[in-house]
């Protein structure tokens, strides 16, 4: 396949949600980053960094809210910019994509497996999370909290309109953990059934604010009413500035 119709058919499942999940995103566009490298005929490292700036500039423009995708292209195109500067072998620079890209992609698997051993000490045994969306770093958690000996139970919300709350119900349980289905709506009345609330984030803004699957403050402001622990389990990748 054409280097440039793969990356616009990965910006494409990106947009229609085929693809989901910030942390995932990320990992896709920088993998994306990586096989225009590999598969690129440049000669020159102005022709491979044109070629680059193509691919994340396209990227880019598929998820606005997830700040995950642009930091991960980011981390990428920086050592590009920098590389180019100081090398006129097309060989070092792509070689400069590759190890960058895969050091972005192990490091944040690396993360949402160091979140699910961070997070399992603020889970007390016989548990009941609640949780929004579909979140590698939440379950992450409960997977953890139940590797540790925990009992634990969770509260999934079907998570409207893409329905992201059967693809963590459905992992869940197949982890063994038991899980009650609800509709969005439910939320509030099952809370004061839930001891925790466990949530991802698209992004993490400089002040502190979540960004993060539609639903989500109006879980935040149940559990705030409810009195039941609220808890936001994000990469750092998904600061922003």
């Amino acid at each position: 396949m054409n280097t440039n119709v793969f990356v616009k058919n990965l910006a494409k499942q990106i947009k229609t949600m085929r693809v989901r999940g910030a942390g995932e995103i990320a990992r896709q566009a920088v993998e994306a980053l990586k096989i225009t490298a590999v598969r690129s005929n440049a000669k020159a490292t102005d022709d491979l960094t044109i070629e680059l700036e193509a691919a994340a500039h396209t990227l880019l423009g598929t998820r606005p809210t997830a700040v995950s995708l642009p930091n991960g292209i980011r981390y990428v195109m920086y050592r590009v910019r920098d590389a180019a500067t100081k090398t006129t072998d097309v060989n070092m620079l792509r070689k400069v994509v590759i190890r960058s890209s895969n050091e972005f992609i192990e490091n944040s698997r690396t993360a949402v497996d160091r979140i699910g051993q961070i997070g399992s000490k603020r889970i007390v045994d016989g548990d009941v999370v609640m949780t929004h969306c579909n979140s590698t770093s939440a379950i992450a958690i409960l997977r953890s909290a139940k590797d540790d000996g925990k009992r634990v139970s969770a509260i999934v919300t079907e998570s409207r309109p893409f329905w992201q709350g059967k693809l963590t119900a459905r992992t869940l349980n197949n982890l063994g953990i038991p899980v009650t289905y609800i509709v969005d709506s439910a939320m509030r009345y099952f809370m004061n059934k839930a001891d925790k609330v466990v949530v991802g984030a698209d992004a993490v803004a400089a002040n502190g604010a979540v960004i993060n699957k539609i639903g989500t403050s109006l879980m935040a402001l149940a559990a705030h009413e409810a009195r039941t622990q609220f808890l936001v389990a994000a990469e750092t990748y998904k600061f922003s500035p």
